[in-house]
């Protein structure tokens, strides 16, 4: 007993010393190694030493996404998987504070359940949102960001996977509603074509509407806000289903003419006025859609950049643009962009 009681505080001075000499050890080797580095950076080349720069950079912009999303949850954090706001702080993981819920005792993150929820280099979330600011195609962002072109093309559709769901609560006033078309675009598919693969967007074979193209309706009010979506059909039924949820009684409707849009105002109990473009009127009074066709002219000019866009990501477009107008052309910030991604509309 005599000598355990001895030999137990000389243990724990051995181990404390031992400690000691590891932490000395580390942060020699931690100098030695940024000597090293240094060293190596002054070997560079001047586009070396860019390309280390941007890196650097991209490291440093890490922490303002994560501000970013972290603010997601300013106002209480929230389980995704219940929605109970009952939650503890649980730790961080990858750098994002971690909550656990007390009513499922699930973990969860500002990311957990978003579209970039295990999407991996953080540090270039702000510079893709830049991207979708700017419009660039997949291969300026992924050369931009260094990245594989798929890591692009889906990072640009899971950042665009709840901004194309943001339309407005309901027109006011005076709404403009007409259609225009997309050429239909198998664009990416390689296998299972029923025609032969066009290039570069292409030309219907057919002139005018076909089975070849696919109906866009889009409804805009004086005020600039917009709604559009892809239909099925352009038949009466379908565009009464699609406006019903943005039309109330007190609006009036101008479209130009088409009956189909003419039937689905009668379906909604609006007053409707048509202007008879085929008889060279644009302008009755108040009365005229040029409102409407000027966005598709925008729109139109701003796809013809993507020379040609896949009909199964169109919604995904006709959201991004739809945020891009609606500050009138300079659309949100990257900060915004990264904001909506994560479902954050504040």
């Amino acid at each position: 007993m005599l000598v355990a009681r001895l030999v137990s505080p000389l243990r724990r001075k051995l181990h404390g010393v031992a400690r000691e000499r590891r932490s000395l050890q580390e942060r020699y080797m931690r100098k030695a190694e940024l000597n090293r580095i240094t060293a190596a950076l002054r070997k560079l080349t001047p586009d070396q030493r860019k390309r280390v720069a941007a890196e650097l950079a991209l490291l440093d912009a890490q922490p303002a996404s994560t501000v970013i999303i972290e603010g997601r949850f300013a106002s209480g954090a929230t389980c995704p998987r219940c929605e109970s706001a009952h939650v503890i702080r649980n730790g961080h993981a990858n750098g994002l504070q971690r909550y656990r819920c007390r009513e499922c005792s699930k973990t969860f993150s500002a990311l957990t359940g978003t579209p970039l929820n295990r999407l991996h280099k953080r540090g270039k979330w702000l510079d893709q949102a830049d991207a979708l600011q700017s419009g660039q195609s997949l291969r300026d962002v992924a050369s931009a960001l260094h990245i594989h072109v798929s890591t692009a093309h889906r990072w640009r559709h899971r950042f665009l996977a709840l901004p194309k769901t943001v339309q407005p609560p309901a027109l006011t006033g005076i709404a403009e509603a007409d259609e225009t078309v997309f050429l239909l675009s198998f664009k990416g598919k390689r296998n299972g074509l029923e025609r032969k693969a066009r290039k570069r967007g292409g030309k219907a074979i057919k002139r005018g509407l076909s089975h070849e193209q696919v109906p866009v309706l889009v409804a805009r009010d004086r005020a600039g806000a917009t709604m559009d979506c892809v239909l099925e059909a352009m038949d009466t039924v379908t565009l009464s289903a699609a406006l019903k949820p943005f039309i109330t009684k007190d609006v009036v409707l101008c479209t130009d003419g088409s009956k189909a849009l003419a039937g689905a105002a009668r379906d909604l109990g609006v007053e409707h006025h048509a202007v008879n473009l085929s008889a060279g009127i644009r302008v009755d009074g108040a009365w005229h859609v040029q409102n409407v066709n000027a966005y598709h002219s925008r729109l139109k000019a701003w796809v013809q950049r993507f020379r040609g866009v896949a009909t199964r990501y169109l919604p995904s477009y006709l959201g991004w643009f739809r945020a891009l107008d609606r500050e009138h052309g300079n659309g949100p910030k990257p900060h915004q962009w990264l904001a909506l991604a994560i479902g954050d509309t504040t």
